[in-house]
């Protein structure tokens, strides 16, 4: 599947797609998504781990009407019951997670320590699960749940092998994603795996293909266009399907 191009609507904090819950934002790509949303006048609740300042905090004392910060471990279940407690009362037409971490490229997955691997297993593949199996409730009917996944979540496409805990950790969260929406088939919601592409940041490092300003933008874009289409859709920035 191919997407195309949707216009933005001229009111987007009351337009379908207005209101966004944002997991994971206090940099990188999250921080950027955070932006992208404020700047169309969206209404986002974005998330940090801990209570230190981030940039995230920067952001919204420029953006106060737009956003709106919340505080989750999304590796502590404790932590994600708390902020559905907090945001019962709401209701958001996008949840989108963009929590993750990688780990050290070189070494097989036999060379890595068993806290290291459970570390990336559990923060990029049953976290994301735990946030929208609890939080779920708080999505629109005929909302998007979105997940940051990653081309390299594909099995198809690993051709040249590395990165193998993260390409891993990406390739479950790909397999409970599908196994999510087989068990939510006909409820409506359209879910999302997104794959971002190779982005400048602390995680894609600094010589990846892609600045901020030509991965964001357009993956904004393609969670627009895809709204209102139900099941799940595993595409790139550019809203291209991404093999399995």
């Amino acid at each position: 599947m191919t997407t195309t191009n949707a216009s933005l609507p001229s009111d987007p904090s009351s337009a379908p797609g207005g209101r966004v819950l944002l997991i994971g934002a206090s940099r990188g790509l999250g921080l950027a998504l955070a932006q992208e949303w404020a700047r169309d006048g969206r209404q986002v609740v974005a998330t940090v781990r801990g209570s230190g300042r981030t940039p995230l905090h920067d952001l919204a004392d420029t953006r106060a009407e737009e956003i709106e910060i919340e505080t989750v471990d999304i590796t502590e279940p404790a932590q994600i019951a708390a902020l559905h407690d907090r945001l019962a009362d709401r209701r958001f037409d996008l949840l989108f997670v963009n929590a993750g971490v990688t780990n050290r490229p070189d070494g097989t997955v036999a060379e890595t320590a068993t806290d290291e691997f459970n570390r990336v297993m559990v923060t990029n593949a049953l976290g994301p699960l735990r946030v929208i199996e609890a939080l779920q409730d708080l999505v629109e009917p005929g909302g998007t749940i979105g997940v940051m996944s990653s081309g390299q979540g594909s099995v198809a496409g690993n051709e040249r092998g590395g990165h193998e805990v993260y390409r891993g950790s990406k390739a479950a969260l790909n397999t409970f994603m599908r196994s999510y929406d087989a068990r939510h088939r006909g409820e409506g919601r359209t879910l999302v795996l997104m794959a971002p592409g190779w982005v400048r940041t602390d995680l894609g490092g600094p010589n990846a293909r892609l600045g901020m300003d030509e991965s964001i933008p357009n993956v904004v874009t393609t969670l627009d266009a895809l709204r209102g289409r139900p099941g799940l859709h595993y595409v790139d920035y550019l809203g291209r399907t991404v093999a399995w």
